[in-house]
């Protein structure tokens, strides 16, 4: 048990980061993000001596978004406790070095704020692809995996989603301060 542990823990471990960005893009609060990886360690912890060879980064993506779903489909059945927090930025990665300027910082943590509420305007579906390959940096193969979407259906909702965002971004830029339809 102890030599699994340490496997598990060499192997899995260094990728709860990604983990928790993706269950935040998933569930868009702390508190649930919390639970969904806390949840998905735990299924994976108890599955991992059945994995074989496969990618391990991906294969806890997969665990993720499969508890989200879990836990959507539980919410479903029960009455709506309240509303949920979409813009908590305590918990958002600073887009700035340490050396930089006071002003640079306070425009990196704008683009910040509004690449946050820009990705949150986009369907769950295309959010979920750009967050995993333009933020967690999988490929589309490892995407289609975690999706369980044939790779070309990964491709197009990508290029939609990035569509979108730079149509968005373009307005924003342009100073009109309306955030274009869902896509």
């Amino acid at each position: 048990m102890d030599e699994m542990r340490a496997r598990f823990e060499a192997q899995v471990l260094p990728h709860l980061d990604a983990a928790y960005r993706y269950a935040r893009r998933l569930a868009r609060s702390p508190g649930d993000a919390d639970d969904l990886v806390q949840d998905a360690v735990l299924r994976a912890f108890r599955g991992f001596s059945g994995l074989r060879g496969a990618n391990v980064k991906a294969w806890l993506l997969t665990i993720v978004r499969n508890c989200h779903f879990t836990a959507y489909k539980q919410q479903e059945r029960r009455p709506s406790a309240g509303s949920v927090d979409i813009d908590d930025s305590s918990h958002a990665q600073p887009m700035s070095a340490p050396d930089q300027d006071p002003e640079r910082i306070s425009m990196n943590q704008d683009d910040q704020r509004t690449l946050e509420r820009l990705l949150s305007s986009l369907s769950e579906e295309h959010r979920e692809i750009v967050t995993l390959r333009e933020i967690d940096d999988l490929s589309y193969r490892e995407i289609a995996v975690i999706t369980n979407l044939p790779i070309g259906t990964v491709m197009s909702r990508l290029a939609r989603a990035r569509s979108a965002l730079r149509s968005q971004w373009s307005h924003i830029e342009a100073g009109e301060s309306h955030v274009v339809p869902r896509v």
